[in-house]
C-alpha cells in the first residue's frame, strides 16, 4: 500500500514465515527438523529488478502507483519453496505500459509452468516466455536463470534461461519425473539488460567450498550465527540482531570469498520490471505448482496489447499438463 516502508515489510514477512514454520512438524519426533528462511523477503520497486532487502537506514517508502515485486521463501529440512509476485500500490485499474509488463510477466509464467513436463526441455520454456513477451511488445530480462532445486541447493547446475541471446546460452536438458524447478520470470518495459545498482548489497549466501579463519571477533560471531541459522541458503543482513557487527563480518567474509553476494539489480530509470516466481514439480502424470500459485485478478489491468496468436493463448490458458490414465490390462 502507499506509505508502506520496505524494511518494516520485509521484517514482517520473514517473521510471519518463521512463526508459521513452527506450527507444523512440531511433534516430539519432528520438532527438531531444520527449518527457516530459504530466501529473505526482497521488495523491488519500479525499475529495481531484485535483491532489494534494505537495512532500516537505506529503506524506501512505497508511493501511489509504484510497481512492487515481492520475493520470499522458506524450507523444511533444506527443501526450499520460493515464490514471487508483482502488485501495484493503487486501487484504480492499471493501464498502459505498466499493465502490459505485468500481464506479460503473469502470462509468461503460466506458459512456462505449462511447458515444464516430462520429456520436454528447458529450451521449450524459454521459447514459451519469449512468445508471450512478443505479444505484449515487452522484453524478457537477460541473465535470469531458473534452477533445478535439490536439498540445501536452490541453484542447481540444470537451468532455464529467461531470455536467450547470442552471448547468453545454456545447455539443453530434458525434464524428468521428480524434478523441482525454482521458476523465475522477469519482464521489462525497457531493453531488459540488468545493471548493478549503487545501493548496498545486503543479501548473501555461504560459499561452502571456501575455508578461512576470520581474524576479527565480530566477524567470527557473525559467521557462527550465519552457520547456525543460514548454513546453505541465502539470508539478509537485516535478519541479524546486531547489524553493525554483521556489516563488519560481511566485509571480512567477502574479502576472503566466504560469501556469495546477491547485488541489487536495476533497469534504466523510467522503465518498469515485473517478476513472478514459483516452485514447480514435474511429476510422472502431471505438473504441480508447490509455491507461487497466487490468485491474480486480470480484470484490474487494461494493457495496450493482448495475446492475439491462438497458439500462444493456448499455451497460457490450457490446464497444467496431464497424461491420459491408461487402464491396466
Amino acid at each position: 500500500m502507499p506509505g508502506a516502508d520496505i524494511y518494516t515489510t520485509c521484517q514482517a514477512v520473514d517473521a510471519f514465515i518463521e512463526e508459521e514454520l513452527r506450527k507444523v512438524y512440531n511433534s516430539k519426533k519432528t520438532k527438531k527438523l531444520e527449518r527457516g528462511i530459504a530466501f529473505p523477503c526482497c521488495i523491488g520497486v519500479n525499475h529495481i529488478m531484485g535483491h532489494f532487502s534494505p537495512l532500516k537506514d537505506d529503506s524506501y517508502t512505497i508511493n501511489e502507483g509504484d510497481m512492487v515485486k515481492i520475493v520470499c521463501g522458506c524450507h523444511f529440512d533444506g527443501f526450499a519453496a520460493n515464490a514471487a509476485t508483482t502488485v501495484v500500490a493503487q486501487e484504480a485499474k492499471l493501464a498502459g505500459k505498466k499493465a502490459d509488463v505485468i500481464m506479460a510477466a503473469h502470462h509468461a509464467m503460466q506458459a512456462a509452468q505449462r511447458a515444464i513436463q516430462v520429456g520436454s526441455t528447458n529450451s521449450a520454456v524459454t521459447e514459451a516466455i519469449a512468445s508471450v513477451c512478443e505479444e505484449y511488445k515487452c522484453n524478457a530480462v537477460e541473465g535470469v536463470l531458473s534452477h533445478k532445486i535439490k536439498k540445501h541447493l536452490i541453484d542447481g547446475n540444470d537451468v532455464i534461461i529467461n531470455k536467450e541471446c547470442s552471448d547468453q546460452r545454456v545447455e539443453e536438458w530434458e525434464f524428468a519425473p521428480g524434478d523441482i524447478i525454482g521458476l523465475d520470470v522477469y519482464v521489462s518495459s525497457g531493453e531488459g539488460k540488468p545493471k548493478e545498482h549503487e545501493g548496498r548489497t545486503t543479501v548473501f549466501k555461504r560459499e561452502l567450498q571456501t575455508v578461512y579463519n576470520l581474524k576479527m571477533k565480530s566477524s567470527r560471531s557473525f559467521f557462527a550465527e550465519m552457520g547456525k541459522r543460514f548454513p546453505t541458503l541465502p539470508f539478509a543482513i537485516r535478519s541479524f540482531n546486531d547489524t553493525t557487527a554483521a556489516k563488519v563480518g560481511v566485509k571480512e567474509c567477502l574479502d576472503h570469498d566466504l560469501l556469495l553476494p546477491y547485488p541489487i539489480l536495476k533497469e534504466k530509470d523510467g522503465e518498469v520490471v515485473a517478476h513472478f516466481g514459483s516452485t514447480v514439480v514435474c511429476l510422472p502424470r502431471s505438473t504441480g505448482v508447490l509455491a507461487g500459485a497466487i490468485p491474480f485478478d486480470e480484470a484490474k489491468f487494461e494493457p495496450d496489447y493482448s495475446i492475439k496468436n491462438a497458439e500462444v493463448l493456448d499455451s497460457v490458458k490450457k490446464e497444467l499438463w496431464k497424461k491420459d490414465n491408461k487402464k491396466k490390462k
